[in-house]
């Protein structure tokens, strides 16, 4: 048996240890947010926070977190309101297909833990391993640098 604290839930799960995080969280808890995307942890559409961090979900093993804070995107919202990132992500329409979403909203929500007061360097290295095929880039950052208090408009020179 295997205890996960998922979303401030605990769940007692008979599964082998070295089972994905991802496949459990999807097939057994019903929480869609984390997405397969690369299988390898290299995409990020998969990502969760652990204690606080960013993780690949595909990639982590159920029994390299049991007994960790686990919160997936759907446990970012209370009973007050969504996440500020969230917020950001929907005032900045930073989504087309929304695959990746989940990966930028745990990323950018992973940095701000870390991070209170990121600069426009921090967030494109936070992101740069989060993967966006259809290239809503500009909406994203948009939305990322209003969720870390930045002007959404005002880019860093390139």
């Amino acid at each position: 048996m295997i205890e996960l604290n998922v979303n401030g839930l605990r769940h007692l799960l008979d599964v082998p240890d070295d089972v994905p995080l991802l496949y459990v969280l999807r097939n057994d808890l019903a929480l869609n947010g984390p997405k397969y995307g690369c299988g390898l942890g290299e995409c990020g559409a998969c990502s969760v926070l652990v204690d606080g961090r960013a993780a690949r979900a595909c990639s982590v093993s159920c029994g390299a977190v049991s007994g960790r804070r686990i919160v997936t995107l759907e446990g970012l919202a209370t009973e007050d309101g969504l996440d500020p990132v969230q917020e950001a992500f929907i005032a900045e329409q930073g989504a087309q297909c929304g695959y990746c979403l989940n990966g930028m909203i745990i990323t950018i929500r992973a940095l701000l833990n870390e991070n209170p007061a990121p600069d426009e360097a921090a967030i494109r290295e936070a992101l740069r391993y989060t993967l966006c095929r259809c290239g809503t880039h500009v909406e994203i950052l948009r939305a990322a640098r209003l969720a870390c208090g930045l002007d959404p408009a005002a880019a860093m020179p390139r």
